[in-house]
């Protein structure tokens, strides 16, 4: 019996001594998300770990906007990256921007924390990730939740046989998002813009997290861990990309790994990724560092995990050599998903019947979505499996896709 892990503390910071002054750090896209990526950078400064020498803007920030006195600032990523002589690029740009930001900042020796999802295709994906291979830099995916002192925790729990054999993996994230945030950004709930793919819809950006940690936690991460795929996009919103959608991945062992997701729901919950085993279930709220162990003859035991934050990471591997925990090759399974959800017909609008609008609310909300995403995550089912009465079958990617 495996006893239930303690409350674990944050991953060790870097702590910089006199031949370790802190690392200067340029962040790109300081706004939206980005302000999450200030708030950590100046967490880390406040440590000594790291300092923020510049932020790429189109627009510069104001200093009520900052907070403070600004670092330098310039439109110019490049030139910037060469002013302010930075050894960390934070990149948390649109998702087209991801690839050409990259390679700008590694052919100058910097290394990188890029924002998921990494790139909006496979082979813009390869270009980055083998032109980072290429110039020697580091580079870290920023799924946070591949931090988590869980997911290590969570396959030792499976190597040990503590649910039995593994007969698939569930996840599910019922989220409700305003018709305001697909309004966000002119790339926001776009597939395609100006020519260029973007491919933001509910399992590719928001609730990523979900596709890549449930993949993790069944041990394949890379691009040719991935069997097969199979698709079904629809919206709810007057979007080009998905608001409600699942995915089965059927991976090269023969496992299957199915995730649904909606940003429609009746009432938003904890997105959660559920290993099914033949003797139990772990569920793991990924976002809460929290998981729960059931099985037969059992107490459920409920365990809490601390988390290593991924530019705190990148940091001790830049000075102490710890290894990265979220190298480009080990998200190469999760591009197989984008890359098939590009691949796939565009999302299906769902009938005028299977949704409505809250009242008061700027958000349409499809009726019973809340229950089966859940139920595809327990059943490892797809929409159209489950009778949903608006799913249609299944896309199907075609196996001749490249993994290089």
């Amino acid at each position: 019996m495996t006893a239930p892990l303690p409350e674990a503390a944050p991953g060790p910071g870097t702590a910089p001594g006199p031949s370790r002054p802190p690392l200067p750090v340029v962040l790109a896209g300081a706004r939206g998300h980005g302000r999450r990526h200030l708030e950590n950078i100046r967490r880390l400064q406040d440590g000594g770990v790291v300092r923020l020498a510049g932020i790429c803007e189109l627009s510069p920030l104001t200093e009520d906007e900052f907070g403070g006195e600004l670092p330098e600032q310039s439109a110019d990523f490049g030139a910037l990256l060469d002013s302010t002589g930075a050894r960390i690029a934070v990149i948390c740009t649109p998702i087209p921007t991801h690839t050409d930001l990259a390679l700008a900042a590694a052919g100058r020796g910097v290394h990188l924390l890029l924002e998921k999802p990494p790139a909006p295709s496979y082979a813009e994906f390869r270009r980055m990730a083998d032109g980072v291979a290429a110039a020697g830099v580091a580079c870290q995916i920023g799924f946070q939740s591949l931090g988590s002192g869980a997911v290590p925790a969570i396959r030792e729990l499976v190597a040990e046989g503590a649910v039995g054999r593994v007969v698939g993996i569930g996840g599910a994230g019922a989220w409700v998002r305003p018709e305001a945030y697909f309004r966000r950004a002119p790339w926001a709930g776009r597939r395609r813009m100006d020519g260029v793919d973007v491919i933001d819809g509910a399992l590719t950006n928001p609730l990523a997290h979900a596709v890549a940690t449930a993949l993790a936690l069944d041990g394949s991460t890379r691009a040719e861990d991935v069997a097969g795929i199979e698709t079904e996009l629809l919206r709810a919103n007057d979007i080009e990309s998905d608001d409600t959608s699942c995915v089965r991945i059927t991976t090269a062992r023969g496992g299957s790994v199915t995730v649904a997701a909606t940003l429609c729901a009746e009432r938003a919950d904890e997105p959660y990724v559920m290993v099914h085993g033949t003797r139990g279930r772990i569920t793991f709220w990924y976002k809460q560092d929290r998981a729960l162990l059931q099985r037969a003859d059992h107490g459920p035991e409920e365990m809490r995990f601390g988390r290593t934050d991924l530019l705190e990471n990148l940091a001790a591997h830049l000075t102490d050599g710890t290894p990265l925990l979220v190298p480009p090759d080990e998200t190469g399974a999760f591009m197989q998903v984008v890359e098939a959800i590009r691949r796939a017909p565009d999302p299906v609008p769902l009938p005028a019947g299977a949704w409505h609008r809250v009242p008061g609310e700027d958000r349409r909300v499809v009726p019973g979505i809340d229950g089966l995403v859940a139920a595809a995550a327990d059943t490892l089912s797809l929409y159209s499996e489950l009778g949903a009465p608006w799913a249609l079958p299944a896309h199907h990617l075609p196996k001749e896709v490249s993994t290089r």
